[in-house]
């Protein structure tokens, strides 16, 4: 059967794309697992979201880590050899589910990201879990087989070849069956847990302080902007560039807007950088902000 090949997608300028996961993608069902203070001074166990997190983990007097360790407040958000599934896999078909069936609302990227998977636009999971790379990787490949609609997949399956097409060449198709062609371009792919041990090695040396999820994020994106530059001199692509990335922490957002303004911006002059903050629950597609580059491109 001859497949179907998009070459249009040689005219398309560099749109690429980095998001945080939990509250932005998928509301997750995973849980931090905190002592909160009572009123006479005692402590009591105390689940909460990462959403709610976000609001209260600078709030130390109240609530604080089980036996003040903090690898038990997250026990949640890791991988462990003797599970026959990671709990970030069970989790997100939950999630998912919920979306399809109409329980919640899809959360301020899902669509956003369903839309870049579709285009076949490169992209980046950067996200304070302590997952392996590979996890997120299968996360992300759930979502396709349970979000993409069997002509979202044609479409991305048909951008996919012609992106192939255009810079690596027809040859590079031959033989390709639609599942090779999904592992290779989720392979192009950058999937970082910035508290996992797997990112610390890979950041070691580079990180002042590997306890802050924020500054890990910051090295993250460095990271992917990086692998990005590679691919696109690599096959000597002379075109625009701009980078979006969306969170629904604000203390993300300011780390990484600061990072943006002070350091990726005079390293790579010629990037437009956009930051969508998806904290407001009143804004569904966040609040915009170009940090950097007068390119305008409509992310």
């Amino acid at each position: 059967m001859e497949q179907n090949i998009n070459l249009n997608v040689a005219d398309r300028d560099l749109k690429y794309y980095i998001f945080d996961w939990d509250d932005n993608i998928l509301r997750m069902p995973t849980r931090i697992h905190l002592e909160r203070r009572l009123p006479d001074g005692t402590w009591t166990p105390h689940r909460v979201s990462t959403a709610v997190f976000a609001v209260i983990r600078n709030d130390t007097e109240n609530y604080r880590p089980p036996g003040n360790d903090w690898t038990q407040a997250f026990n949640e958000f890791r991988d462990f050899d003797t599970d026959d599934e990671s709990k970030f896999l069970k989790d997100a078909r939950t999630a998912i589910d919920q979306v399809i069936r109409g329980d919640t609302a899809p959360p301020p990227s899902f669509n956003a990201f369903r839309k870049t998977l579709t285009e076949g636009r490169i992209f980046a999971i950067v996200t304070a879990r302590g997952h392996r790379s590979e996890t997120l990787q299968k996360g992300v490949k759930l979502f396709i087989e349970r979000v993409l609609s069997p002509t979202d997949k044609a479409t991305m399956l048909a951008n996919l070849r012609g992106y192939i097409h255009c810079y690596l060449g027809a040859d590079k198709l031959l033989g390709m069956t639609d599942a090779d062609i999904l592992s290779f371009y989720l392979s192009l792919n950058k999937y970082h847990a910035v508290t996992s041990p797997q990112f610390h090695a890979l950041m070691k040396g580079k990180i002042p302080d590997p306890q802050q999820s924020e500054v890990g994020k910051q090295y993250a994106i460095r990271d992917v902007i990086e692998h990005l530059f590679s691919i696109v001199e690599k096959d000597n692509i002379k075109k625009p560039m701009s980078v979006g990335f969306s969170d629904d922490d604000p203390a993300n957002i300011r780390a990484v807007e600061d990072y943006i303004r002070h350091q990726l911006a005079q390293r790579f002059p010629s990037v437009r950088f956009v930051v969508y903050d998806t904290s407001d629950p009143t804004l569904p597609a966040g609040r915009k902000t170009t940090v950097s580059g007068q390119l305008y491109l409509d992310l």
